[in-house]
């Protein structure tokens, strides 16, 4: 995944990604579906800047995990009072429960396939307190993804400047994403490449989903944070 960029990862999406604002977007949908709501889990939590800001700004209690090691350092870094775990979302167990379990940035689409998608979301109820619900932000739909599209994002730092350069493709359901960075310091220029995929599901295919994980009320959001939608689901079991 981001194993060749995670030093890179807030540079980057600094840029474009308003994390800030989904926050509180995050907080309010969290309000009024489950007022009083304290502990949170944040699944593929990344460098943990969702995690820091509802912890900094909204007063959760938010732990975190990544299947990626050096995400999990950063995320800990930036937020000591959570505890941070290298985990697999579609099996984990984690010591405690929560109020809600977070699943953003379409961290989802990861997992690839429909029948992982149903074991994370399992993991997922499991890890819930009972009345717990689970927000999670999908990655495209077959029928919005866009094969052939090019993207540049270029970013400074002190000491660094880098661009990367992104080509999408599509094979047997799966989004694939080439990631071609170059990366200039006083050192020199390093070439880094990294090949991301991602399982194209539909929104009947994700809501059958968490229907069959155990959920028995399921909302969809159309938009969401970025355009992408947004589910929120609990089980009365």
């Amino acid at each position: 995944m981001f194993s060749n960029s995670a030093e890179l990862y807030d540079l980057i999406y600094s840029q474009f990604k308003d994390y800030r604002e989904e926050c509180g977007r995050i907080a309010a949908l969290l309000e009024r579906v489950h007022p009083g709501a304290k502990r949170l889990l944040d699944v593929g939590c990344g460098t943990g800047e969702h995690a820091r800001l509802l912890a900094a700004e909204y007063g959760y209690e938010v732990d975190g995990m990544d299947l990626e090691p050096d995400f999990v350092r950063i995320a800990q870094v930036k937020h000591p009072d959570g505890q941070f775990h290298i985990a697999d979302m579609t099996d984990f167990a984690l010591p405690r429960q929560y109020d809600a379990v977070l699943c953003l940035f379409s961290s989802i689409g990861y997992v690839k396939t429909l029948d992982n998608v149903r074991r994370a979301l399992t993991s997922f109820r499991k890890h819930l307190e009972p009345g717990g619900v689970a927000v999670v932000e999908p990655w495209f739909q077959p029928a919005d993804w866009k094969p052939g599209s090019v993207y540049l994002h270029t970013v400074e730092a002190e000491g660094v400047k880098a661009c990367r350069m992104s080509h999408s493709a599509a094979r047997n359901g799966i989004s694939v994403l080439d990631f071609q960075y170059l990366i200039g310091s006083a050192d020199g220029i390093e070439h880094r490449q990294e090949t991301h995929e991602l399982g194209l599901f539909t929104t009947d295919e994700l809501r059958a989903c968490f229907a069959d994980a155990g959920f028995d009320t399921i909302e969809h959001d159309p938009v969401g944070l970025v355009g992408r939608g947004l589910f929120s689901a609990r089980s009365s079991g």
